[in-house]
């Protein structure tokens, strides 16, 4: 078995959410995998962040994140599609953690929508939130659309975007698997970056 350790960020502010649904399957396959030793699941609505720079914030919370995400070796980043938008929650985790803890992780970009969305948090989170946080998007993402017929744990689904979502899924993992892989050797040979801790 491999050592790959992956962490999923379920981007949704609700509890309970479609998106958590999708995350969760997403967990299992990740875990199923040969190709990972592990995979966590970080659901932003029962493990919420503080606001940055909210006085009362939860330092311990954002400091034990931090030390999961330093030793993980790839990402799947996820969000329902909110008015066009990625939600506040995904914005927010970025702002915390853009200090190193993503920089050169390859990361799956997974949007969720009820209905035909879902298109433009996938632009809007691959323009910008890899600024500082040099996180490394796939080339492959996946978009989730009418998700309350797919990914149901009672079976209840639309067998053909299941069956094809479930297979495009397990191909975008196995992609994310070979990258992870590679990646490794790339940030062992990067030059020092400490000069220039943001992008420009």
């Amino acid at each position: 078995m491999n050592d790959l350790r992956a962490v999923i960020i379920a981007g949704s502010q609700h509890l309970d959410s479609q998106t958590a649904k999708v995350a969760a399957a997403v967990e299992s396959r990740l875990n199923e995998s040969s190709r990972f030793a592990a995979a966590s699941l970080v659901d932003l609505a029962r493990e919420p962040l503080p606001l940055l720079g909210a006085a009362d914030g939860d330092a311990d919370r954002v400091a034990a994140l931090d030390a999961t995400l330093s030793d993980c070796d790839a990402l799947v980043i996820m969000t329902p599609e909110w008015h066009g938008m990625a939600t506040a929650a995904i914005k927010n985790f970025f702002l915390h953690y853009s200090r190193g803890q993503l920089a050169h992780k390859p990361a799956l970009l997974i949007s969720v929508s009820a209905g035909a969305g879902g298109a433009y948090p996938i632009a809007e989170l691959r323009s910008s939130s890899y600024k500082n946080s040099r996180i490394c998007y796939l080339p492959e993402h996946l978009i989730v659309r009418n998700v309350n017929g797919v990914f149901n744990s009672s079976g209840d689904n639309n067998a053909e975007s299941q069956a094809y979502l479930a297979a495009r899924l397990d191909y975008c993992l196995a992609m994310l698997a070979t990258y992870a892989e590679h990646m490794r050797a790339v940030r062992k040979q990067l030059p020092d970056g400490s000069a220039y801790t943001n992008g420009m």
